[in-house]
């Protein structure tokens, strides 16, 4: 899965590549010149601080990199096949094990940046029911594996087969609430027993 390291140094990799430190890459990209310093980099509590999605978008902006270009830094640099799997299969039985990892070896693959994550595999959207976030024919890298916390997005199966993207509203011991990322949809609530497995979303292909 992606880690805190993980990122903290692939923006320093992209600073580096541009000739810039990590000051000097904020500021280019129209932020605080302190926001990427090692400082900001945990909580006063020593909890890890990530950097924000809008200050990662804005210094790839800045540089010219893509989001494959960031994700190639973070794994290092070398990429790897993984499946991808397309919804309507990913509702049918035989593509999973109960924790949700793939299983059988009947897909497609893709070649991704190596994010740490054997286990980590791509699902092809199906239909408009996650617009505007996620589009008929994109591609999202999941993990399995990943921890999870309120405010992700993430796939989620059902027990009785139904897979859909949606932001994990809350999750206890006994619900997952589920926040739909169409507003045309209702959000949903599920018993925790009603799902099969949840998996957060790493990367998206827009």
């Amino acid at each position: 899965m992606l880690t805190h390291a993980q990122i903290w140094r692939a923006i320093d990799q992209l600073a580096e590549r541009h000739g810039l430190s990590a000051s000097a890459l904020a500021k280019r990209a129209g932020l605080d010149p302190t926001t990427f310093n090692r400082s900001k980099r945990e909580q006063p509590d020593g909890r890890a601080r990530w950097p924000s999605t809008e200050s990662i978008a804005k210094i790839l902006a800045a540089t010219g990199a893509s989001l494959d270009d960031f994700m190639a830094l973070i794994g290092g640099g070398t990429r790897r096949a993984i499946p991808l799997i397309g919804f309507a299969q990913a509702g049918r039985g035989g593509y999973f094990d109960d924790a949700g990892f793939p299983v059988g070896g009947a897909w497609d693959e893709i070649e991704f940046p190596n994010v740490g994550d054997e286990h980590a595999y791509a699902l092809e959207i199906a239909g408009d029911s996650m617009l505007p976030l996620y589009r008929d024919g994109d591609v999202v890298v999941v993990s399995p594996a990943a921890a999870t916390r309120r405010g992700d997005r993430v796939i989620v199966k059902t027990r009785e087969g139904e897979v859909m993207a949606k932001e994990l509203k809350r999750r206890t011991a006994k619900t997952v609430e589920l926040r739909s990322l169409n507003p045309e949809h209702a959000d949903r609530v599920f018993q925790e027993g009603e799902i099969a497995w949840i998996a957060r979303v790493l990367w998206a292909s827009q």
